[in-house]
């Protein structure tokens, strides 16, 4: 498969730009399968990559232009000069790879120019990182094509700089480590202060289990501001309570600091949730690591019931998913990503996967919903070279 879509890829590429790529790369979104929103808290994540990826052909230039084009967008070839990139300028698509080179070029690499054509298959606006998909295949392709001798956790930091400065989404590094680091049959223990990593061996079909995403097909974008505010929230939680970051809010502590915030409610919804899902991520890692795979169901529905009552960034849809999957025997299921729309994923058993998706199916129509999009999710490889 990756073989015939890097032929497809380089050959649209030769069409557009008259030459044959360099290379073909590509970059996979994620799933998060537990750690909420605790990335831009110095806290603990575990991601894992999706099969689904974002493919870009590239070729070098040296005269200071950036060419770019999408088989996912209508348009042609966007032609952008090098020093004239500067942050928040561009409102479409562009942003994000152009992004990744203005940051390598303020990071003092001698990027001089590239001809880009892109497509992917991480579907957009489902909380699955197809944004950070695609900085992380651009920056990887600029990495081999110029020489960078960047590593992947280094490239992640890269694109988190393109997108949090260039196209302006307070994002944390979650997804952008995961497309980049992520091993097939592995979910990414991450600790997002040090981004020291490690890999959970994560192999659901050798034990009999599926992990299903269910895209509701309600976009979000996180250019807008509920995201923003939560993060503000945040960052004023670990001001009045005196510390770096609500990491270094011990769980055993909770209670107390809870006590501390007084009547400011938003912000102690909040923090219960940063430190939790802290918890959560941690006690996941130990049942996986014990071989106690069906266990971290329990922890996914209590992620799910503080995302939705804590952080409060659910909707009428993930819920449904949610309920609907329990009811119908899933051992556990929660929304996953940035919130207010986007994916659920639901952890069950081999024989019930069928039943389970028809119940969803049918409830999302029953409320009058957009019929769900669902598929199974694989941790697979994160960025590579394919050609």
């Amino acid at each position: 498969m990756s073989e015939a879509v890097a032929e497809t890829v380089a050959a649209r590429f030769g069409e557009l730009y008259g030459a044959e790529p360099e290379g073909v790369w590509a970059a996979p979104g994620r799933v998060n399968l537990i750690g909420e929103h605790t990335d831009y808290n110095d806290g603990f994540v575990m991601p894992f990559a999706l099969p689904h990826t974002a493919v870009a052909a590239v070729a070098r230039r040296a005269d200071g232009v950036l060419r770019l084009h999408s088989q996912d967008v209508e348009g042609g070839v966007t032609e952008l000069r090098l020093d004239e990139l500067s942050p928040e300028s561009d409102k479409n698509w562009t942003a994000y790879p152009a992004g990744v080179v203005w940051a390598l070029r303020e990071a003092g690499h001698a990027v001089t120019g590239a001809d880009i054509h892109l497509a992917s298959t991480v579907p957009s606006g489902a909380g699955l990182s197809s944004s950070a998909a695609l900085e992380v295949v651009v920056a990887l392709a600029l990495n081999d094509l110029f020489s960078l001798g960047l590593r992947g956790w280094q490239l992640a930091r890269l694109c988190q700089r393109a997108e949090n400065v260039y196209v302006g989404a307070p994002v944390g590094i979650m997804d952008q480590t995961a497309s980049a680091c992520c091993e097939a049959g592995h979910a990414l223990f991450l600790d997002t202060r040090d981004l020291s990593q490690k890999q959970i061996p994560f192999d659901l079909a050798a034990e009999g289990m599926r992990l299903l995403v269910v895209d509701t097909q309600v976009k979000h974008s996180h250019s807008e501001g509920e995201y923003g505010k939560r993060r503000a929230g945040c960052e004023k939680g670990a001001d009045l309570l005196g510390v770096n970051a609500l990491r270094d809010v011990p769980y055993a502590g909770l209670d107390a600091a809870l006590a501390r915030l007084g009547d400011e409610e938003e912000v102690r919804r909040l923090v219960r949730h940063i430190v939790t899902e802290n918890e959560r991520v941690e006690r996941v890692v130990s049942l996986l690591e014990a071989g106690e795979t069906r266990a971290i169901g329990p922890v996914l529905v209590e992620g799910h019931a503080s995302l939705r009552d804590d952080f409060r960034i659910s909707c009428p849809e993930l819920d449904l998913v949610v309920d609907t999957a329990l009811a119908s025997g899933a051992l556990g299921s929660r929304m996953t990503g940035g919130g207010f729309g986007g994916s659920a994923i639901i952890l069950a058993e081999e024989p019930d996967v069928d039943a389970i998706t028809k119940a969803v199916t049918e409830a999302f129509a029953a409320a009058g919903f957009t019929t769900p999009r669902v598929f199974e999710a694989v941790p697979s490889a994160g960025a590579r070279r394919l050609r």
